[in-house]
């Protein structure tokens, strides 16, 4: 299935849809100083002879001929686009850990102990919601035990930030002598005005990003986490393509490469993006933010209308493109690894 940057290759409204809020490409030509494509975002007022009227929010009002349209859409009211997401740390934490799922899981009281061949922090260490059942001492001891039989490092994942968060789990592991590292951020955001992109105004044919069930040859060739140089592990592909309803959007780049890739899950309301990359050679052309775009499209088909990804805090182009694209701080996480010879 292909998307186009800003909108899908078909037209979805109807004069039925008279009175809504749209999104309209137009094929406008190849005028000297103007791209293909036009897009145009507001009400659709009339759609009367062949002539669609459509609103802006400024309002001005733009007459468009029906021949001319490439792809059209309705999109939410804006009110509803203002209204940004509320969850409890607790919450996004389930969601997080449905959405990067661990191969093995083991209980510990209300805690999760995972594990999936070492691929990702995430997916290898324990998720500690709630109360272990036994004192934190005695919980340290099997985890340990547990990961040590996997030869795996035992790793706990701490949530801060939040007055539902482990903030005291990551003051009493910091006693116990567990170091902390990759300090993370849960960013979340409405959803619908991601999917509303600016259209691609470079000219000439449209960005084109391509969504698959599963990640293709072109795709994995960008993603950089697997820690394989000879191709992913089994279990990391278990890993990537576990969820709910999994997406892997990729964009080619003029050579023909891959030059983006970027994941989604859809759980319920809430849409995950993550392993959102660009090729150095194809930066600062937003394909960045139009992958978002195309998948944030998709979630909304599927029901979904808040988003949330992770960003470690010190990567600050991450952070700045989502500060444009209107995410905010939830919480923080991060690990808490046991050194040999702490106390446990």
């Amino acid at each position: 299935m292909e998307f186009l940057a800003g909108g899908r290759a078909e037209v979805r409204i109807t004069r039925a849809d008279v009175g809504k809020r749209v999104s309209v490409r137009r094929l406008t030509g190849g005028v000297a100083g103007e791209g293909a494509f036009t897009d145009v975002v507001g009400v659709l007022t009339s759609w009367d002879e062949g002539v669609l009227s459509i609103t802006r929010r400024s309002g001005e009002c733009v007459g468009i001929e029906e021949s001319s349209l490439v792809a059209a859409k309705v999109v939410p009211a804006e009110p509803a686009r203002r209204k940004g997401p509320a969850a409890t740390a607790r919450e996004l934490q389930q969601v997080a850990a449905r959405g990067w799922p661990a191969l093995e899981t083991e209980p510990l009281g209300e805690w999760t102990l995972r594990a999936s061949g070492g691929f990702t922090r995430r997916a290898n260490s324990v998720l500690p919601l709630g109360d272990p059942g036994v004192p934190l001492d005695a919980a340290l001891e099997r985890i340990v035990q547990w990961y040590g039989e996997r030869g795996l490092p035992p790793v706990i994942v701490v949530a801060t930030g939040r007055a539902d968060a482990g903030d005291e789990l990551a003051a009493q592991l910091a006693e116990r002598g567990w170091t902390d590292e990759r300090h993370t951020t849960v960013r979340i955001s409405a959803l619908a005005p991601l999917a509303d992109t600016p259209p691609d105004s470079t000219g000439g044919a449209p960005t084109r990003v391509a969504l698959t069930r599963e990640p293709g040859a072109d795709w994995l060739a960008l993603y950089n986490r697997t820690g394989e140089t000879g191709g992913p592990t089994a279990d990391a592909l278990k890993v990537l393509t576990g969820g709910p309803s999994v997406w892997f959007a990729t964009v080619r780049g003029a050579g023909g490469g891959t030059a983006a890739i970027g994941r989604l899950v859809v759980d319920g309301r809430w849409a995950g993006f993550s392993a959102i990359e660009v090729d150095p050679a194809e930066r600062r052309q937003g394909l960045a933010t139009l992958v978002m775009a195309a998948l944030a499209e998709r979630a909304l088909d599927e029901g979904a209308s808040a988003a949330y990804l992770q960003v470690e805090t010190d990567n600050a182009g991450a952070l700045a493109l989502y500060d444009r694209l209107g995410f905010t701080d939830h919480h923080g996480y991060h690990y808490r690894r046991a050194l040999p010879g702490g106390r446990r």
